[in-house]
């Protein structure tokens, strides 16, 4: 009785996952061309896919190790589902971050965006693109540079963050990494994107209205395009990034945890080289060569700059002559007084009869 209580909720999450990724796929599927064709729908038909892919073949290993304890002891079928988590999990968050790039570049960078060509080949390939990665990125463990286990609720598998194994825990930061990237950059490109929009529309808001603007205005407004993807595109950041993070936030909690000791310990063989290195005459000597090096940096261009011009003037010295005697004259002149053709002439013949 207690077995059977507790297989039904991974029953009911797969039956759940199952049936509406598939309904998803089929609405997607039957929409309109113009948004079949656009890179943000294939996106989102590919994480729809992505999330289908994962629940049928992660699902059903859970269900099996409910009604019988020993599945995942064996260690391949361990190794197979922690694969499973890893790969459909940064897969799904890097899929949300292009679709929160497309947007960003779609709204803030229309000109890249054309230039680029971003459509729907382009999605496919960058989908491509992310599931080779992935596949390859988190296969490593299987190949020996992270180990399996069994959690402590021994209903799945994931990577031992707890050993410290230098390879092991390498593997395990670099994951942790870019999942917290990957969250990152998706909220910040939301941020952006959505205050790009409010602004688009504050701007049309404050156009001055006539009778022949005010249909396009009400279009403006009303055009559910943009704002339908943005809604999208933020509710199911939401939702997946509510469900990944507390993953990503416990390894990095495990990472920090692990590395306390380590770090105290490191402590006091860095702080002696601080004091070593800036004790008072090497700080003075480092002043001394930086203020060098920037006023070497800062004065030598004017002076080749001075070089060059004096020397292309100097060449002819009738013309350097002219220009001192001018120059003093038109010192000491008041600025009212004005030249006329036949004063210049004078002034050349001054110049030449001085020389």
């Amino acid at each position: 009785c207690d077995t059977v209580k507790s297989i039904n909720l991974p029953i009911f999450m797969f039956a759940g996952g199952a049936v509406g990724n598939l309904i998803a796929i089929i609405v997607l599927s039957v929409s309109r061309q113009q948004r079949k064709s656009s890179a943000f729908y294939t996106l989102v038909c590919g994480l729809a896919v992505t999330d289908l892919l994962g629940t049928c073949l992660a699902s059903p290993i859970t269900i099996a190790n409910y009604l019988n304890p020993n599945v995942l002891l064996d260690q391949h079928v361990c190794e197979f589902q922690s694969f499973l988590l890893l790969f459909f999990g940064l897969t799904g968050l890097s899929i949300i971050c292009t679709m929160a790039a497309e947007r960003y570049l779609a709204i803030c960078c229309p000109y890249t965006y054309q230039r680029w060509g971003v459509d729907r080949r382009f999605a496919q390939k960058l989908l491509l693109f992310i599931y080779i990665s992935h596949i390859f990125f988190c296969c490593l463990p299987m190949m020996g540079m992270a180990n399996s286990t069994l959690q402590p609720s021994e209903t799945w598998c994931f990577i031992d963050w707890r050993k410290h194994d230098p390879v092991s825990t390498t593997y395990f930061v670099l994951y942790s990494v870019v999942s917290l990237l990957l969250i990152l950059g998706t909220i910040l490109l939301n941020l952006v994107v959505c205050g790009a929009l409010l602004m688009m529309r504050q701007r049309v808001v404050q156009l001055p209205v006539t009778r022949g603007s005010v249909r396009e205005r009400w279009r403006a407004l009303s055009s559910a395009a943009e704002t339908q993807m943005i809604a999208v595109l933020v509710m199911t950041s939401v939702v997946v990034l509510a469900c990944s993070a507390p993953l990503v936030a416990t390894t990095a909690c495990e990472i920090t945890r692990n590395y306390l000791n380590l770090i105290a310990s490191v402590n006091p063989i860095l702080d002696p080289w601080i004091y070593i290195l800036l004790r008072k005459s090497l700080f003075r000597r480092f002043l001394g060569l930086s203020r060098r090096g920037s006023s070497s940096r800062s004065s030598s261009p004017p002076l080749a700059q001075t070089t060059l011009f004096t020397t292309s003037i100097v060449k002819d010295s009738s013309v350097f002559t002219q220009l001192m005697c001018n120059a003093s004259i038109i010192t000491q002149l008041p600025a009212t007084v004005t030249f006329t053709p036949r004063d210049t002439e004078r002034a050349s013949s001054r110049l030449d009869s001085a020389e």
